[in-house]
């Protein structure tokens, strides 16, 4: 009679597969926070380049008109600005809630911003304050970016 040769283990033990399973969990929790951090970040800048950009196309308004664009509603493109900025995505609010607005005349001779009107997220002046360190002087009481209530604007004439 023939004797079976001794059985190979093929496969691994639950415990084994327990472990890397733990140990997944645990990498999964340490990194997952700077995931969250970097995308708020990545908000925070394209908020700056869409503030840097909207400012650009009303000072070629400006330019091309001898004045400022009207004062517009919150989240909406004001009159004639169309063809100077991205429509689309100053309708769609920023990325970091809120909606766009121009000032002028009212608070300030000439602005770009952002109002906290109930649509979307509503920032306070620490988060704000953050930003104001990515595109002037970190107060936003003073410099070109400033805090109006609870409007943000880049000041383009004071």
């Amino acid at each position: 009679m023939k004797t079976r040769p001794p059985a190979v283990r093929c496969g691994f033990t639950l415990m084994e597969i327990l472990i890397v399973v733990v140990i997944l969990g645990v990498l999964a929790a340490i990194v997952i926070p700077s995931f969250a951090s970097a995308t708020e970040d990545t908000r925070k800048a394209a908020f700056a380049q869409d503030l840097r950009g909207f400012e650009a196309g009303i000072l070629r308004y400006e330019v091309d008109h001898s004045q400022f664009p009207p004062d517009g509603g919150s989240g909406s493109v004001p009159l004639g600005l169309e063809p100077y900025v991205n429509a689309p995505k100053w309708e769609s609010g920023s990325p970091i809630g809120g909606v766009w607005d121009n000032e002028t005349d009212d608070v300030v001779t000439a602005g770009i911003g952002i109002h906290f009107n109930g649509t979307g997220q509503t920032r306070d002046s620490i988060y704000m304050t953050e930003i104001d360190r990515m595109i002037d002087d970190g107060v936003v009481t003073t410099g070109s970016f400033r805090a109006f209530g609870d409007r943000y604007y880049r000041v383009i004439v004071p």
